[in-house]
């Protein structure tokens, strides 16, 4: 059986080496994600369980620790790191034999267990994973309840959220600022993502007085042709999105995650009846909110009134 290259199979574009914003802005969990379903795939079309495949890659390199565990965790994203010689050894087994298809995968593991810049901002962060997929999204359509979206946060918006949220410290704050701070350079990129930010009213009102009028003012200056900020009135009522703030993140070549941010953690929803779901969520809200025009007029009256 012939195989595709991995990038002829999901379209993936050609790194540009012009370009150090879009190799400082490669997704690794993006890449995880991408290489386990191919490699899934592989064994699918092959017709071989996880078991048949770990005895095969255990014949072929006795020296390997090899378990049908272990080829469950790759192919559910587990693995953090695929070694390349595992990776050739499963090639191998599922029969992918031209030089320029496997040297394709091979690309694609290294670029999966690279880190991005927000390894540095663990200790405030987190594991990143939500920046890491952020950074590769086309479109991001976003609807928050009652804070700003990220991207759209000015420093001094971003330090009263976090010393409202509890954080003391300092350091931390000043931390947790910059890594937004950060976070928000990728609709300064040539290829920024198109952004649809759906803000309820409630999250306007609660902007702090103190850092109101800079953060109106950011917010009229970010409508652009690839951002659009569409603000939910409370004249519209009850709505599908009551229920919490989410986040639908679209890529080029792979399918779209939901992320649900929670207290101490997020989730990430991949299944397709909860993506369809989402779908009919932002459809819904996006059917009350107002339209970007009449967004900026609303907020340019609240800016007049906060002076």
């Amino acid at each position: 059986m012939s195989h595709k290259t991995p990038g002829h199979v999901e379209s993936r574009p050609h790194p540009d080496p012009t370009t150090e914003t879009k190799e400082l802005a490669a997704s690794p969990t993006l890449r995880r994600r991408r290489l386990a379903r191919q490699l899934l795939k592989l064994r699918a079309d092959k017709g071989s369980t996880v078991e048949a495949v770990a005895k095969e890659a255990k014949k072929r390199s006795p020296n390997r620790p090899w378990s049908a565990a272990k080829v469950t965790r790759i192919e559910g994203r587990k693995l953090q790191q695929l070694r390349e010689v595992d990776l050739l050894t499963l090639l191998d087994i599922y029969g992918v034999t031209d030089s320029e298809e496997r040297d394709a995968y091979v690309r694609l593991a290294k670029e999966a267990s690279q880190s991005g810049w927000w390894v540095g901002y663990r200790d405030v962060l987190g594991s990143g994973a939500y920046i890491d997929l952020e950074t590769e999204a086309t479109r991001l359509r976003t609807y928050e309840a009652l804070y700003v979206p990220g991207l759209l946060q000015t420093p001094g918006y971003a330090e009263a959220i976090t010393r409202g949220s509890g954080v003391t410290d300092d350091h931390e704050v000043a931390r947790r600022v910059e890594a937004r701070m950060m976070r928000r350079q990728i609709l300064e990129r040539p290829d920024a993502p198109h952004l649809i930010a759906l803000i309820d009213e409630a999250a306007v009102r609660k902007i702090p007085r103190a850092v109101l009028s800079d953060q109106l003012r950011h917010l009229i200056a970010m409508q652009r042709d690839h951002v659009q900020i569409r603000v939910v009135p409370d004249e519209s009522g009850p709505h599908a999105a009551m229920s919490g703030s989410f986040v639908v993140m679209e890529f080029p070549n792979d399918p779209a995650v939901v992320y649900l941010e929670q207290s101490t953690s997020g989730l990430f929803l991949e299944d397709g009846q909860e993506l369809e779901h989402y779908e009919r969520v932002c459809r819904a809200v996006e059917d009350l909110a107002l339209s970007a025009d009449d967004s900026v007029a609303f907020l340019e009256e609240n800016l007049a009134r906060s002076r």
